[in-house]
């Protein structure tokens, strides 16, 4: 008997469901991967401006497995059979009272292991005495709340608050610990001091010296979704919506298209790879309890935009800087892509820029045309002189992109898990909402959301 798995979202962590799938499953198993929009990739998605190709979403991925050997996503790309192309060697900085300073060395996303290599930058408070593990088992606390606890303020102000809110486009005393920096907490449930906590998870981090930290494929992004694509082998319906799923007592029935002429689609299994609320909507039907779980967690809402600068434009040697949200700037970030990435070769000089956090979203109500102009008059207040003109822009809008994950999260995601497996047979959820942002965490979920539907198919029916 031909089984047919369908998987819902054709983001990368769908899409490496996919290939897992093509790679696990029986010979003959039909995949489907129906995506609602008209393309695929979700937030991975290749563009144009000054003449070179520039991403319009994320621009590269961990190169290492924090526990050794080469990234999930590194290994997804060479399934594919892409080159990889490696940043620059340039240091990055952070923007404070009016001056780029250097960004201190020896932090784990901004949480000193050596609280003397912060200033000029910030000044860490000496840490209190604790007779216990600073976290109890499975405890989770915001990054916040503990690091300010124990170094004060201006360390999160400065530093952890403004690196997180670069991965998560969130606020470092609403951010779960357990989530954006595992092996801290790991370490801080066996530590009574946040900075041997630090050294301990650096220490039990394994990398070769001198091996790249990031990755991107050389061809872009939108190559790594084309080439995973076509890996996979699966039927791809873009422009197609699920609009529900129900069980059947042979497996699984999809309710697609508009609701006025409605088609359905009988499957054995399903691996649900959208955003949250999206997930919410479809686990309707499967567990109420999971749905409506699913549902509460919440997204921040960025834009993206280039400036394409003259050639050779007078920019300092950096890869980019982050600004605090105290500074209280348009743009909490920006990165010197032609210095990052010498692979985009030459050409005009091209500048990225990120607007929006969690909660202060309201400038990203400005028309293209005003939220470009104002991000190139930050970006030179920032930088302490007017850029020239650019030659062209672009804004990209990013609408609930980036997953809030609030302390606790980890342990809502395991009851939702273990509500399907009792209720689903057959169905696994996968993506960002669930296994953390960042390339690496959507490609392992999705491997994992095929395995345990594949693992179900092989069982008793």
């Amino acid at each position: 008997m031909v089984r047919r798995i369908a998987v819902i979202g054709g983001g990368i962590a769908g899409l490496a469901a996919a290939v897992r799938l093509r790679d696990r499953a029986p010979s003959g198993t039909e995949i489907v991967v129906y995506e609602q929009s008209g393309r695929l990739g979700g937030k991975l998605c290749t563009g144009e401006l000054g003449g070179l190709a520039v991403e319009r979403g994320a621009e590269s991925f961990l190169a290492g497995d924090p526990a050794g050997g080469e990234s999930a996503a590194v290994a997804l790309a060479r399934r594919a059979g892409l080159e990889l192309a490696h940043p620059a060697r340039v240091p990055a900085a952070i923007a404070a009272g009016g001056a780029l300073l250097p960004m201190p060395a020896g932090t784990l996303l901004g949480v000193p292991g050596d609280p003397a290599a912060l200033p000029p930058l910030a000044h860490a408070t000496a840490e209190p005495d604790t007779a216990g593990p600073l976290l109890a088992e499975g405890a989770d606390v915001a990054v916040g709340e503990l690091v300010r606890a124990r170094l004060g303020d201006e360390v999160v102000d400065r530093l952890v608050d403004p690196l997180l809110g670069g991965v998560y486009a969130g606020h470092a005393d609403q951010l779960s610990l357990a989530v954006t920096m595992p092996a801290l907490a790991a370490a801080a449930r066996r530590t009574g001091s946040l900075v041997a906590a630090v050294r301990a998870a650096q220490a039990a981090a394994v990398r070769a010296p001198g091996a790249p930290v990031f990755a991107a494929p050389a061809g872009g992004m939108s190559a790594l979704v084309a080439a995973v694509a076509a890996t996979s082998g699966a039927t791809i319906a873009t422009g197609h919506t699920v609009r529900e799923v129900a069980r059947t007592p042979t497996g699984w029935r999809l309710t697609l298209g508009p609701v006025p002429a409605p088609a359905t689609a009988d499957v054995d299994g399903v691996v649900l790879a959208v955003p949250a609320k999206a997930a919410s909507r479809l686990l309707a039907r499967v567990d109420a309890c999971a749905a409506h779980t699913t549902g509460l967690l919440d997204y921040a809402s960025v834009a993206l935009v280039g400036l394409a600068l003259p050639a050779g434009a007078d920019l300092p040697h950096l890869s980019g800087f982050l600004v605090p949200a105290v500074e209280g700037r348009l743009v909490k970030a920006a990165t010197f892509l032609t210095t990052k990435w010498p692979h985009l070769g030459a050409g005009a000089t091209i500048v990225r820029a990120s607007v929006g956090r969690y909660g202060d979203e309201a400038q990203l109500q400005l028309p293209d045309d005003e939220l470009a102009a104002a991000v190139h008059r930050d970006l030179g207040d920032l930088l302490g002189a007017a850029l020239p003109a650019p030659a062209g822009t672009f804004v990209q809008r990013w609408g609930g992109a980036l997953p809030q994950y609030t302390p606790g999260h980890l342990d809502r995601v395991a009851a939702v898990r273990a509500a399907l497996a009792a209720a689903a047979p057959g169905l696994a959820v996968a993506g960002a909402a669930f296994d953390g942002v960042g390339i690496p965490a959507c490609v392992r979920s999705g491997e994992a959301a095929a395995e345990h539907v594949l693992k179900t198919l092989e069982g008793p029916r």
